[in-house]
């Protein structure tokens, strides 16, 4: 997913280089939120590994 994310902002810094405005603005929008989406998930499976502790 952070891939994607990444992507999405390749795309947006290319397409504003270009003067595609409206499409850059459209990438970097999906951007973030995949982003922000990988970051709560990351957190989720940080907190479940710090409950779950270690396996004996």
């Amino acid at each position: 997913m952070l891939r994607w994310a990444l992507i999405f902002l390749v795309v947006a810094l290319v397409s504003g280089l270009l003067g595609f405005t409206t499409l850059a603005g459209a990438a970097i929008g999906i951007a973030k939120i995949l982003f922000y989406v990988f970051v709560v998930l990351f957190l989720v499976s940080l907190v479940m590994h710090l409950f779950r502790g270690r396996a004996a």
